[in-house]
């Protein structure tokens, strides 16, 4: 057992992500879990998309992320008039030197905010999703390499919004997870009432890790251990979305890595090189959800409510 708590096998850096947690915590109030799905997001090397109401944090934990984990931050507001080229650059000619030169736009940051990308047309919504599957962007036939480590968090306000063109469901897989922060409790909105301003409190953050620290730890991730029984779960889960009747199409095996990523990412964050079933269910809801669609065309049909009852009724080994 010991083995599972404290592996010689973890970069030392991996003990630093309980402070890291922690800072996030003082801005980023009563939502530990939401926090901590972001940061297995980005171990896992995925992308994180969280669909909510305006003013609920969404910009201020993408921020305070950056910070923390001492990575160069980019903000880019989607609006309909946005262009592809105002996300990845463009080539403009230089006659003196007889050549084209690339101007790199703002996906070109280790952590990008992609601000309500569902405002903006399909088109421009690709140019950003194109980028997060390929790592790299290519201009006049030329490759450009993608920060390393990159991380998107786009917010998406809810699709019943007026002006929004929601993301296809095969651009929404691009996105390893989908949170929600939801309404603060009671106690959490008082202390934002009468405490600081959150702008002001990032001013004052520090940063906890490097971006070396980072990779490293994401490198960790690949290494951390899944048991035969741990994985007939992960396909026992996906079957069972395939069989169910309740949704159009099951989950692709590309769904099944993503689960099993986010797992061994959860488990790299309480110190562990086995993933245990109990990290496969912690992160389920936040992979499978936005990779479901309800069989019928029924708004009052929940899919959440059937992933739920989905995890229920799969047995754990």
């Amino acid at each position: 057992m010991t083995s599972l708590i404290k592996p010689a096998a973890l970069p030392d850096s991996t003990a630093l992500l309980a402070e890291v947690v922690a800072q996030i915590n003082q801005v980023i109030l009563g939502k530990d879990r939401q926090v901590r799905l972001a940061l297995a997001c980005l171990l896992a090397r995925g992308h994180l998309l969280i669909e909510d109401l305006p003013g609920v944090g969404k910009t201020t934990l993408a921020q305070v992320l950056a910070r923390t984990l001492g990575l160069e931050f980019k903000r880019i507001q989607f609006t309909s008039d946005l262009l592809p080229a105002d996300i990845i650059g463009v080539s403009t000619y230089r006659a003196g030197q007889d050549r084209f030169e690339f101007h790199p736009g703002p996906v070109f940051a280790p952590v990008v905010l992609a601000d309500e990308i569902n405002r903006a047309t399909p088109k421009t919504q690709s140019a950003l999703l194109e980028a997060m599957e390929e790592r790299q962007i290519t201009s006049d036939g030329v490759t450009h390499a993608l920060p390393e480590p990159f991380f998107v968090i786009a917010t998406q306000n809810p699709r019943h919004q007026i002006g929004t063109f929601p993301l296809p469901e095969s651009q929404l897989d691009r996105f390893l997870l989908r949170i929600d922060l939801g309404y603060p409790d009671r106690d959490a909105e008082r202390e934002l009432l009468k405490g600081t301003s959150r702008r002001a409190m990032l001013l004052d953050l520090e940063a906890r890790l490097t971006p070396t620290q980072i990779v490293e730890m994401q490198q960790a991730v690949d290494a951390v251990r899944a048991s035969n029984p741990l994985l007939d779960y992960i396909q026992d889960l996906t079957d069972a979305t395939r069989e169910s009747g309740e949704f159009s199409h099951g989950l692709s095996p590309r769904a099944g890595l993503a689960l099993l990523h986010a797992a061994k990412a959860w488990a790299l964050l309480d110190e562990r090189v086995m993933v245990l079933p109990e990290d496969v269910q912690t992160v389920a809801m936040g992979v499978i959800t936005h990779r479901l669609q309800p069989l019928v065309d029924d708004p009052s049909r929940d899919v959440t409510a059937a992933v739920r009852q989905l995890l229920d009724a799969v047995p754990i080994p």
